[in-house]
């Protein structure tokens, strides 16, 4: 990229070239919708499954642990997240 000129690196910056900002494609709310709502059936299904199944206090706290968990990932790779 050194030998380039100035007009040839913003071609190859350009939004089009390098990918855009979006998550999903376009055209595809409808697609990300259906899974959407079959991702919520299917967690409150095993949401629902997992309360009936737990009997002790430490399986209680492995579950505890386990969401917490989750949430912290969730924060650590969010997109939105500032700081760094």
């Amino acid at each position: 990229m050194s030998n380039m000129t100035v007009n040839q690196r913003n071609e190859m910056d350009r939004a089009t070239l390098s990918g855009s900002g979006e998550r999903y494609r376009r055209g595809s709310e409808r697609g990300m919708m259906i899974f959407n709502i079959i991702a919520l059936i299917v967690g409150a299904a095993m949401c629902a499954t997992a309360l009936a199944i737990i009997d002790s206090w430490a399986q209680w706290i492995v579950l505890g642990v386990v969401v917490a968990t989750v949430i912290g990932f969730m924060i650590a790779i969010s997109p939105n997240r500032k700081g760094w």
